[in-house]
C-alpha cells in the first residue's frame, strides 16, 4: 500500500521575526484542521499562552497573530514527506522534501535563532538543510527544545515549559 505524501503549511512570520520554530510535518488533526499543532493532547499552545499569551483560550488566527507580534516564526522542516499517521518517527525518510529555507532566510534577514520543537525537526535540518545553506545562515544558533507532542511524554508540561522559556531570554536579548 502506497502512503500518500503529506504537505506542510506556509510559514508563520512577520518581516521582522527574529526566532524560527520548526515543526517537523503536521499530523493528522493539524491537517484536518488547518492549523499548526491542532492535536488536542500537543502543548504547543499551551506553551506559547504560558510565555506569549498565545493560549487556547484565543481563537487561532489571534495566536498566530501573537506570535507574530512577538517576532516568533512559525514553520516545519518537511515541505512534504510520507507518514502513515502522525508520529515523526513514521516519517519515511526517503520522502522527505525539505522546506526552502534559503529563500525563507533570505526574506527574513533578522532571523536569529531557529529552535527545534523535538529531536526529529532537529535532525531533520540538521541533516537536510543546513548543509545547503549558505554560511551565515548555517552558523544561526540552533537551539533543540522537547518535543510538545503527546508521543513524548516522558516529560511533563512544566518541566518542558522551563526549557522552552528559551525563548524569552532570547528575545529579550
Amino acid at each position: 500500500m502506497r502512503i500518500l505524501a503529506a504537505r506542510g503549511f506556509p510559514p508563520i512570520a512577520a518581516a521582522d521575526a527574529r526566532l524560527l520554530i520548526l515543526g517537523s510535518l503536521p499530523g493528522q488533526a493539524s491537517l484536518a484542521a488547518h492549523q499548526y499543532y491542532a492535536q488536542p493532547q500537543n502543548a504547543f499552545w499551551r506553551i506559547m499562552g504560558a510565555l506569549f499569551g498565545a493560549g487556547l483560550d484565543i481563537p487561532y488566527a489571534e495566536r498566530v497573530d501573537r506570535l507574530r507580534s512577538n517576532r516568533i516564526a512559525l514553520w516545519d522542516v518537511c515541505k512534504s514527506a510520507a507518514r502513515p499517521g502522525s508520529l515523526d518517527s513514521a516519517i519515511d525518510l526517503a520522502t522527505v522534501v525539505p522546506n526552502d529555507f534559503a529563500g525563507f532566510l533570505r526574506m527574513h534577514p533578522r532571523i536569529e535563532w531557529v529552535c527545534t520543537n523535538g529531536a526529529t525537526a532537529h535532525r531533520l535540518y540538521r541533516r537536510l538543510v543546513q548543509p545547503g545553506l549558505p554560511l551565515h545562515a548555517r552558523a544561526l544558533p540552533l537551539h533543540l527544545l522537547p518535543s510538545t507532542s503527546p508521543a513524548h511524554a516522558s516529560l511533563r508540561l512544566e518541566p518542558k515549559l522551563q526549557r522552552w522559556r528559551l525563548l524569552e531570554q532570547l528575545l529579550a536579548q
